[in-house]
């Protein structure tokens, strides 16, 4: 998968798409408006534009077969994750990972175990040298 830029984010229907590929792999415009007709009732001319848009990006990538568009993802969930987090991180807690974790904890409802899976969660990263 290709390494993408820290600063691409997408918008909700574009993971929509993106989440499409990762689960089904390479598949067709029309295998993806199928499924994406079932979620969010999306017509097929819009999820054509958006994969246009994504391949213009370099997120996705596509090739022909006969007279079907098949489209591939360039990149991995945990990479655009990354990417989208790391973007709100900067332009939200002034690039202070802390300070997401704790607007998380004071914000949220933390169930019980949470804090705990998050601390061993954090000893493992320790260990990794993460």
């Amino acid at each position: 998968m290709a390494q993408i830029e820290p600063n691409v984010a997408l918008s909700d229907l574009q993971i929509a798409v993106m989440r499409t590929l990762w689960h089904q792999g390479e598949t067709s415009v029309t295998d993806v408006a199928t499924a994406l007709a079932r979620e969010r009732g999306l017509k097929y001319t819009t999820v054509a534009t958006l994969l246009t848009r994504l391949e213009k990006r370099g997120v996705v990538t596509q090739r022909r077969d006969g007279r079907q568009l098949i489209y591939r993802a360039l990149v991995s969930e945990p990479q655009v994750r990354r990417s989208m987090v790391a973007d709100l991180v900067g332009s939200l807690f002034g690039g202070d990972a802390r300070e997401l974790v704790a607007h998380l904890v004071s914000e949220a409802e933390v169930a019980p175990g949470d804090l705990e899976r998050v601390r061993k969660r954090l000893a493992k990263n320790v260990r990794k040298g993460d």
